[in-house]
């Protein structure tokens, strides 16, 4: 188990760096940061010589590949970083200097237990991408097939495992302090982050949800997902179809191109709709360096070590409550937050209807350029606090791609409206899922699975198993030992020991920076 000093003088070392960038003034005048937090804070920052402009991103790419991942997933948490924060994390990109190709066929070779000339016909040593996880390298198979070969970062797995548990002592001890903090619920937060993260770090999950995502958009026209090659993949090593064609992001070369912005962007945003709400599987890392359009117009995605899911009771909400927006049927909208149980049941629907009007009147009938989605996002998180709506984990993903896909669609199509392009989708498949056909066929599937199961039903008592909101249970979050309850627990220093130990820590990264001990 790591040591709280050790968890402390990491937080200090990043605190520095972040100080550096400019990146501590937001939580240190932030009303809602705890007292100990804005403590820590200053003494991260003592010594620092701050920039005027906050830089966010650049102050994540520093400390690592974990900050990375972390900063991607908190720029759709503006209710935790702010505004500002999350606006520049958005252009946070996953770039590294790539690591000497020995390195990589070492890792290549030593996955398979086979030379690399067994495996492959050739691979460039050049990569075409380096990020924070893997890298990737252009190869042709032995049957002469050019392919796509994405290979783990050497130890990277055991960097990840070490700032993540920081992370989780980290969280537990922000949650602990109650009141705001608590609210947001970070350890959840970590908790998602961690299992997002471990799946990225298995490769042949990747190429599972790959798979599996090609299968569910099989009869959606004009979307594709490469095709993997299961005989030269494993947990460190994907291979996959070469895919060529125009990034999504170069507009210029696709209008040269002549390939329709606006349908592009029209089924881009259908795309996304189709996979979360008929599905509930999405590609969740949906910018613009994983989306190429090829010559005959069709959108391949690629990267799918980052994959959402929402069960079908929360797609029924989501649905309702897309179109609620659309149509300015607030009341619905706030009831479906009830019965979800998002909000506690003590508030008022017909306040929460009138907050939601707020949000929603002013963005409807208007062009993305002018008012957004994200912007909706953002008025919705304002209005949480006032409802003590607790933050819903399980949908984070889904807001950073809807994020996403705006932006993306924007660009190719400014004037879009995705108002008007999701409402027609979402307005036919509440009819089918929700109409009174697929009602009867649901009701009669119900009640003849209650039958079946009424034996044991009538050995559960109902006030033993309460019934379940909207959200999923939560997972199994480890035990973290607070440092303030140490002491009753007869293991040593208590709270203000460790703060004590955060100012020496503090001291010692000041100077350990002075002398270049640390970045």
């Amino acid at each position: 188990m790591t040591a709280p000093a050790t968890h402390i003088l990491r937080l200090l070392g990043w605190g520095r760096t972040l100080a550096r960038h400019g990146a501590l003034r937001g939580i240190e005048r932030n009303p809602n940061t705890p007292a100990p937090v804005r403590r820590l804070v200053r003494i991260a920052r003592l010594g620092t010589r701050q920039q005027a402009a906050p830089d966010y991103a650049a102050a994540f790419r520093a400390i690592g590949p974990a900050a990375i991942k972390l900063g991607q997933s908190l720029a759709t948490r503006p209710d935790i970083v702010g505004d500002e924060a999350a606006n520049n994390l958005l252009s946070l990109q996953d770039n590294l200097p790539p690591v000497p190709f020995d390195g990589i066929r070492a890792a290549i070779e030593s996955s398979f237990e086979a030379p690399l000339d067994r495996l492959f016909a050739s691979v460039d040593p050049v990569p075409v991408g380096a990020a924070s996880i893997a890298q990737v390298h252009k190869g042709v198979t032995l049957d002469g097939r050019t392919v796509a070969i994405k290979v783990l970062r050497p130890g990277v797995r055991e960097r990840l495992a070490r700032d993540i548990d920081t992370y989780e002592w980290a969280a537990a001890h922000l949650e602990a302090l109650g009141g705001e903090a608590g609210r947001l619920r970070p350890r959840l937060t970590i908790a998602n982050f961690k299992r997002w993260t471990n799946r990225e770090l298995d490769l042949r999950r990747e190429a599972a949800s790959a798979s599996e995502l090609a299968e569910a958009m099989r009869g959606f026209a004009g979307y594709n997902v490469p095709t993997i090659e299961w005989d030269r993949t494993n947990g460190r090593v994907m291979t996959v179809e070469w895919i060529d064609g125009i990034k999504i992001a170069d507009i210029a070369a696709l209008r040269a191109a002549g390939h329709d912005m606006p349908d592009l962007a029209r089924r881009l945003v259908l795309a996304f709709l189709t996979q979360a709400i008929s599905g509930g599987f999405f590609h969740a890392d949906m910018h613009q360096g994983n989306l190429f359009v090829r010559a005959d117009g069709g959108i391949v995605a690629i990267d799918f070590g980052i994959m959402g899911r929402i069960d079908k009771r929360a797609r029924q909400w989501l649905a309702e409550i897309l179109y609620g927006l659309t149509t300015g049927n607030y009341r619905r909208v706030a009831e479906i937050h009830f019965e979800a149980q998002y909000v506690p049941a003590h508030h008022s629907v017909e306040e929460f209807a009138t907050a939601l009007r707020a949000v929603g009147e002013p963005m409807r009938g208007k062009p993305v350029s002018e008012l957004s989605v994200g912007q909706m996002l953002d008025g919705l998180f304002a209005i949480t606090r006032d409802f003590d709506m607790q933050t819903q984990p399980h949908l984070l993903l889904l807001q950073k791609t809807m994020v996403m896909v705006e932006g993306i669609a924007t660009q190719l199509d400014p004037g879009i409206n995705m108002w008007d392009v999701a409402a027609p989708f979402v307005r036919s498949w509440i009819r089918d899922e929700l109409g009174p056909e697929a009602a009867l066929a649901d009701r009669l599937r119900t009640d003849a699975d209650t039958l079946l199961r009424l034996p044991g039903l009538i050995r559960r008592m109902e006030e033993r198993y309460p019934p379940k909101g909207g959200a999923p249970d939560p997972p199994p979050l480890a035990k973290v030992d607070l440092i303030w309850e140490r002491r009753g627990q007869g293991k040593g220093r208590f709270w203000p020991g460790y703060l004590l130990a955060a100012a020496t820590g503090g001291v010692l990264v000041w100077a350990g920076t002075l002398l270049g001990w640390i970045g």
